[in-house]
């Protein structure tokens, strides 16, 4: 492991970039302000273990694979650009056509503030929380990242490198986990104190939904990063 030193700057790096607005914290709040805290911890969970899944993919050299291969990288590029696009054509959708699933999200906001769930409710978490796993784990961009970010702190020479990669991956989710149950927390609490109206729920779900669908547009253009 890196001394106390480069562990402090690891971890500071890491809290720094999950604080960094993305597809992640837009799927997070949209949710929160639209089916409150607990919708936005759901989403924030699923988020979480699509990060472990791109931990343990690196840690075995997954995703040295997907630096190497052209034809990797673009298979799972495109399956992740057309999941993000229909997220937000999702989004899009309830926006301007709302449906049956507003009321569950009514019924959401307002057993989060301590009411029981019912089926449905409890549905719409599971929806959610899948929702946000597979728009993590299907953005190849992801496992680079941690390709490129983690072995930085890892000294050369150290005995066992596959083991302190994990540890920092799983210290890097930790504090990302954190991070992202914070933005859920304080954007349901904002939607709450500001007595938001379903227009304006419809309104950021509308622009959830455009940024979402950009995203995957701009992860499909994405080209193979240049090996060092």
């Amino acid at each position: 492991m890196p001394d106390a030193h480069h562990l402090l700057v690891f971890i500071a790096a890491g809290l720094l970039l999950n604080l960094t607005p993305g597809p992640d914290v837009m799927f997070i709040v949209a949710n929160a302000v639209r089916g409150g805290w607990r919708a936005g911890v759901a989403a924030a969970l699923g988020i979480g273990g699509g990060c472990l899944v791109h931990v343990l993919a690196a840690a075995l050299g997954v995703s040295a694979l997907l630096m190497a291969s052209a034809t990797a990288f673009t298979a799972l590029k495109w399956l992740g650009a057309v999941y993000l696009v229909w997220v937000g054509a999702q989004m899009l959708r309830g926006a301007l056509w709302p449906s049956a699933s507003e009321s569950i999200a009514a019924g959401a906001r307002q057993t989060g503030a301590g009411g029981q769930f019912d089926s449905k409710n409890n549905m719409f978490m599971v929806t959610i929380l899948r929702r946000g796993f597979l728009t993590n784990v299907l953005n190849p961009k992801v496992a680079l990242f941690f390709l490129a970010f983690v072995p930085q702190f890892i000294a050369p020479g150290t005995a066992h490198p596959g083991a302190v990669f994990l540890a920092l991956g799983l210290i890097f989710t930790a504090n990302g986990l954190l991070v992202c149950v914070g933005w859920a927390l304080a954007a349901a609490w904002a939607a709450r104190r500001a007595g938001a109206l379903k227009r304006a729920m419809r309104w950021l779900d509308g622009l959830a939904g455009g940024l979402f669908v950009a995203f995957g547009a701009r992860l499909a253009l994405a080209e193979l990063p240049a090996r060092p």
